[in-house]
């Protein structure tokens, strides 16, 4: 096993010796560490009250101003990990908006999806814009799905949505089909764009006067 190695530097190297001496002597006054008497039959100093290698790492840490070498060992652990460089940035691949115009064309004025394309590459980016408006992080029973679906097309198959939904990976339904949850997860960045425009086409009809409410 490797050993890790860390770097050990004093601001002020008589200040390092002042206080290795004085922790050295409050050491050598306690107790346990005294050395006994001759009489006794063990010798004064030698060994006996030489420090530990963990002791000599705590006083080293401790001189440095740390609390002790855990401490010190965890700074530089930490610092080690700051000074790393930041890893470079993914670059997005660059949106197709000619692809992202012809798809939008699925949809109306009001947001909602006129037909099922022939494409799976382009109903793959209508599904992203369906999946968009489920709430995160809810349950939802299968009612309550095709009743959003519902709102949402107007080809009038919920059931062939809800379940391209669910084999895309962008819902989750349980076993007894009860209760579905969207996945979530970053849409591409085509998808991303196609959610925009759609998104924006149905702002300016529900701010335009005379107009209800469109559905959410």
């Amino acid at each position: 096993m490797s050993r890790t190695a860390f770097p050990f530097a004093a601001n002020d190297i008589s200040a390092l010796a002042r206080s290795l001496r004085d922790q050295w002597d409050a050491r050598a006054d306690t107790p346990q560490d005294r050395p006994r008497d001759v009489s006794q039959g063990a010798p004064q100093g030698g060994a006996q009250n030489t420090p530990s290698h963990v002791e000599l790492l705590n006083m080293l840490a401790r001189a440095s101003g740390f609390r002790n070498f855990q401490h010190f060992r965890a700074q530089a652990v930490a610092r080690a990990r700051l000074e790393q460089p930041a890893p470079e940035p993914v670059a997005e691949a660059p949106v197709d908006l000619v692809r992202v115009h012809r798809v939008i064309r699925v949809f109306n004025h009001r947001g909602i999806m006129t037909r099922w394309p022939p494409k799976a590459s382009e109903r793959a980016l209508c599904l992203w814009v369906l999946w968009a408006r489920f709430p995160s992080r809810t349950a939802l029973t299968e009612r309550a799905v095709n009743d959003r679906l519902n709102l949402w097309h107007g080809f009038g198959d919920h059931a062939l949505l809800r379940r391209e939904l669910c084999d895309s990976g962008l819902m989750t339904r349980t076993r007894d089909g009860r209760e579905y949850r969207r996945v979530e997860r970053r849409p591409p960045a085509e998808a991303l764009a196609l959610i925009h425009y759609v998104g924006r086409a149905r702002d300016l009809v529900a701010q335009a006067p005379g107009t209800e409410t469109l559905p959410a």
